[in-house]
């Protein structure tokens, strides 16, 4: 007896972007993900709202609609560098002004330029984070073995358009595939290759195959399936999560096990 696990809609593969500091330049980039139907996770510093060259508290909540917003600390420092109790501040109160302006709770963060060790990490769990976004590509498309240190695919900058064909022909071995791309929206502006993103995007839109999700749609659905409660000899199967996951049994086709659900392979 052997099972197969799906994405959404029995898809196969998943793409995800994260991009960090909240500069005006975002506006572009999420006009750009919008056009494609592509979902993202934006990491904002609280601290800088409002600011030269900064997005305003203000526009938050329509610039960033059908993404994700997350946390990346008040001031942006090198959180290795602080102390306990400044960390805890850095992360609570960015949380607490940014929930307050989109009106949910904010589990997900990347860190400060990409700096983090192990006690950050010891933090981020009793802080209400529940993933958070290093800066070292792996270069693959594999999950997390801790989503409190996520290693992303690659940055932008760094071929997606040729990795876009090796996502799309995975390794029959790789199963669910994540494409999870990083980066700054000034990079773009700074380096006037605004054609990588809108290129890349408009060659991955509109697949079938893909799941196009936020960082914590992500991070949640992976954890609904690890959550999976099995009878001892797999015939039954129990979804105790809040999401709808897929899967299938025996070279079946993907059904749909809902939240709550218990289904009955026979």
């Amino acid at each position: 007896m052997r099972y197969e696990f799906y994405y959404p809609q029995g898809k196969k593969k998943a793409l995800t972007f994260s991009y960090d500091d909240g500069q005006i330049h975002d506006r572009r980039l999420v006009e750009i993900f919008n056009k494609y139907n592509m979902k993202a996770t934006f990491h904002l510093n609280s601290g800088t709202l409002g600011t030269d060259g900064f997005i305003t508290k203000e526009e938050i909540e329509s610039l960033y609609k059908g993404h994700e917003i997350s946390c990346h600390s008040v001031t942006h420092p090198y959180l290795t560098k602080l102390s306990k109790e400044q960390i805890v501040e850095e992360i609570r109160e960015d949380r607490r002004e940014l929930e307050n302006i989109v009106g949910y709770p904010l589990r997900g963060m990347s860190y400060p330029f990409g700096e983090y060790d192990a006690d950050v990490v010891k933090a981020l769990d009793v802080l209400g984070i529940e993933y958070s976004r290093t800066v070292n590509s792996t270069g693959g498309f594999s999950m997390p073995g801790n989503f409190l240190e996520w290693h992303p695919t690659c940055h932008h900058n760094s071929g997606i358009k040729a990795k876009l064909l090796d996502f799309k022909n995975p390794s029959p071995w790789l199963k669910l595939p994540l494409f999870y791309i990083w980066g700054h929206s000034f990079e773009f502006y700074r380096e006037n290759n605004w054609e990588v993103i809108e290129d890349f995007c408009k060659e991955a839109a509109d697949d079938p195959a893909i799941w196009y999700a936020t960082n914590i749609e992500i991070k949640d659905y992976i954890c609904a399936l690890k959550g999976l409660i099995f009878s001892v000899d797999q015939t039954i199967v129990y979804n105790p999560s809040a999401v709808s996951v897929w899967l299938s049994r025996d070279d079946r086709s993907a059904v749909e096990l809902k939240a709550g659900q218990t289904l009955t392979f026979r």
